[in-house]
């Protein structure tokens, strides 16, 4: 039976997922989905589906993945979401469709125990910090009895935790095969396991580190792996172009040093002065911080052909300078130590690598790429390309006689030789606002691709609704953020919480955030949550619990990463508000110079740039709001433009069709109508 013929008696009324689940109902988008990416499995080629909410597109390409008996690699965004597919969907279906099936969940090496690392942590300075050091006892003590040492595992650790780095390894850092924990080394056993699975749970991170160094195991894993599914792919393009380009700061610098100092103590005492080339290293990353003078926190310096902006070109060279001979002497001491210890070989490779790195941001920068320099409490230089697809095209989609002739020489993007070439698939709720998709597949390198949209089931007329308040001052305004947390403290009061709040800057959570706390603080009428002030993890949780048990309801102020990927059905979500239109920010180097490529080359800049951004950045933000088709719920967008100006009729179009809500009034009797409204936070409810 043809692989097509198979899916679609699994998914058809009555079929095994039915069968296995009674909540379980057929729907058209998802069984074709389905079929699409079996055909694509069957056929070879690349395939990119945009499915919207509700359409079920994990178990649309899990189960032709799974029937196909191919080797299978799955790709998506974030950490959390790798382990929800290994965890819940994965082995719910293995075990539903009766596939034996091996799997395994390769993680980047920052997520597992290294255990030679934390031996190390023991004597560094800053575990002797009291609170440190309890944390450290506590990662200790579960590692005598982890399997797999994913520090997911640890209940309780903040991802924010300063103990992590300690107890972690980077690809600078690790000692690889000559560790004297190797053969117990976690990092080890994930990628072993990787080569003896037959579908394989990696994230977009670890996927694009390994195509730039090819590090991570992936490059021996790619070779023999025919199906690559890509989830939540909309954020390809921006990891990609993390992990395609080069990257030097500051910390690196002085992790370099402190690792310095620490080996050179323990295995090589009065052989170097240690202490003062550590320090060395210090001071230069310190004088390659201080030159970029009094540049708030956060900005992003552009590069002139020579130097970052408002940098002297002198000062700037003498910076680097400084660094790569401070390098350069660590060499030489290391050089007459390497044979004592394997710490040694690796930390004068990291020196190599630290001075190429400085010689490049040294030479003229590549026209094709874009360079800049981030202030923070350190100082990191960037290189990167404008987007992913010249690097998708020769690297990876390229049939393998071109493969294997292009200058990387490595060959392994390679499907085998035998049956139809590699199949790529693309799949995630927001790719474009465009037939095409092209906001997606220009960047990725896949305009020869098959494009398949499939809408939400979700009857979003009856479902949701769409409010503009025309009262609200213009976006540009200073007054435009007190005065949408004024109207967000009235709306949130009368719904008792249920309430987000997404920002497009960090200055507007800051200021609507505080003005909420403020408002609520004395009355504790409703528990205002601001990013940043608890680990994300704590917040989403606090936030889904919603109202009961002695708590007050809950208002989430939020940017950044809550535009996606957080998840409230129920009714614990009821009001989404977003606070201006999210084009991409005018002054950010990569925007500019993405903005200046389209113009050279004739086009005009926001009519293809800007707008698709911000339609594709709306959408996701949209998404939040509706889940499940039980949901119920009001979108607020406090950016009038999205109804007075020409181009907001594209915005408007790029989201779900919501009924519009025209007036204060009748907002007000919206939100009335979600409170007399039977509850639904019953996990069951379909």
């Amino acid at each position: 039976m043809a692989l097509v013929d198979m899916v679609s008696e699994v998914f058809a009324s009555g079929g095994v997922l039915q069968r296995a689940d009674t909540h379980f109902q057929p729907r058209e988008g998802q069984t074709q989905m389905a079929c699409a990416v079996a055909r694509t499995i069957e056929a070879g080629g690349a395939l990119v589906v945009e499915a919207g909410t509700g359409v079920g597109k994990t178990f649309s390409y899990l189960v032709p993945a799974l029937l196909s008996g191919e080797r299978v690699l799955l790709s998506t965004a974030t950490k959390a979401l790798q382990d929800q597919l290994f965890a819940r969907d994965l082995p719910w279906l293995v075990d539903t469709l009766g596939m034996p099936v091996r799997m395994a969940l390769l993680k980047g090496r920052s997520s597992y125990l290294c255990l030679y690392r934390m031996e190390l942590a023991r004597q560094d300075v800053q575990a002797q910090d009291r609170g440190m050091a309890r944390v450290l006892a506590k990662v200790e003590g579960w590692s005598h009895h982890t399997q797999s040492g994913d520090l997911a595992e640890l209940t309780g650790l903040d991802d924010r935790s300063p103990v992590i780095p300690l107890v972690t390894s980077t690809r600078e850092n690790c000692l690889g095969s000559q560790c004297p924990r190797f053969r117990e080394c976690h990092v080890h056993k994930a990628r072993r396991e990787a080569l003896a699975a037959d579908i394989v749970v990696i994230n977009h991170h670890l996927f694009f580190a390994d195509v730039a160094v090819r590090e991570s195991g992936m490059a021996e894993l790619l070779p023999t792996v025919r199906v690559v599914v890509f989830d939540e792919a909309h954020q390809i393009n921006e990891t990609g172009v993390q992990f395609l380009g080069t990257q030097l700061s500051t910390g690196q610098v002085m992790d370099f040093s402190r690792d310095l100092l620490a080996a050179g103590l323990q295995h090589a005492r009065g052989l170097a002065d240690w202490v003062g080339l550590s320090r060395l290293v210090e001071l230069s990353a310190r004088d390659l911080r201080l030159v970029a003078g009094a540049a708030p926190g956060g900005a992003k310096l552009r590069w002139t052909d020579e130097t970052p902006e408002g940098i002297p070109e002198g000062d700037w060279r003498d910076a680097l300078r400084r660094v790569a001979l401070a390098c350069v002497q660590v060499q030489e001491a290391l050089d007459t130590v390497s044979e004592i210890a394997p710490d040694f070989v690796r930390l004068y490779e990291r020196g190599s690598e630290l001075l190429a790195r400085l010689a490049r941001f040294s030479a003229p920068a590549d026209p094709e790429g874009v360079r800049w320099v981030d202030v923070g409490a350190q100082l990191r230089l960037v290189a990167s390309p404008l987007d992913i697809a010249d690097a998708m095209r020769t690297r990876l989609l390229a049939a393998p006689a071109e493969a294997s002739e292009n200058e990387e020489g490595d060959g392994w993007p390679e499907a085998p030789a035998a049956g139809p070439g590699r199949a790529w698939i693309f799949t995630s709720a927001t790719l474009g606002d465009d037939e095409r998709l092209s906001w997606f597949t220009e960047r990725a390198g896949l305009q020869e691709a098959e494009i398949l949209r499939v809408t939400s089931p979700f009857d979003y007329p009856a479902q949701a609704a769409l409010y503009v308040p025309r009262q609200l001052p213009a976006p540009a305004d200073p007054a435009h953020s007190p005065a949408l947390a004024q109207w967000v403290g009235d709306a949130a009061e009368r719904l008792g919480g249920r309430t987000l709040v997404l920002t497009t800057t960090l200055k507007a959570l800051r200021t609507v955030g505080e003005a909420l706390q403020k408002r609520f603080a004395s009355s504790g009428a409703l528990e205002v949550l601001v990013q940043g002030e608890w680990p994300k993890r704590r917040l989403m949780e606090r936030f889904r619990e919603g109202a009961g048990h002695g708590q007050p309801g809950c208002v989430l102020v939020a940017s950044a990463t809550f535009w996606e990927g957080f998840d409230v059905p129920g009714d614990a979500l009821q009001l989404v508000v977003i606070d201006k239109l999210p084009f991409p920010p005018p002054g950010d180097p990569l925007v500019e110079a993405r903005t200046q490529r389209i113009e050279k080359a004739g086009g005009k800049a926001f009519k293809a740039y800007a707008l698709p951004e911000a339609a594709v950045a709306l959408k996701q933000g949209a998404g939040r709001l509706i889940r499940r088709e039980s949901d119920r719920g009001i979108l607020v967008v406090g950016d009038t433009r999205l109804v007075t100006m020409g181009y907001g009729k594209r915005l408007l179009a790029a989201l779900p069709p919501m009924r519009r809500l025209d007036s204060e009034e009748v907002f007000g009797e919206a939100l009335q109508a979600l409170l007399t409204r039977p509850s639904t936070t019953d996990p069951t409810c379909p």
